[in-house]
């Protein structure tokens, strides 16, 4: 896996990700960002002209509470099946 900076306006949450986001958490998350950094990249994989998300929703959230226009994410393969 390599880690890339992914625009987050390319990336794609899929329905079964999509729930009902605990804003205290994202707020929490997003101070530790503030303090330390992203410390752990999200997971996506290659869509059609986007990343479709495989784990790190919080992650995303919280750095979209902060304005910033791209996360750390590894690309990871579709699986096949």
């Amino acid at each position: 896996m390599r880690i890339i900076d992914v625009p987050i306006e390319k990336i794609y949450v899929p329905l079964g990700k999509r729930k009902d986001v605990d804003e205290d958490k994202v707020l929490a998350l997003a101070e530790d960002i503030l303090e330390n950094g992203q410390t752990t990249p999200i997971y996506v994989r290659v869509g059609k002209n986007r990343y479709v998300l495989v784990e790190g929703l919080y992650r995303v959230e919280a750095l979209k509470l902060l304005g910033e226009t791209h996360i750390e994410g590894n690309i990871v393969q579709a699986r096949k099946g």
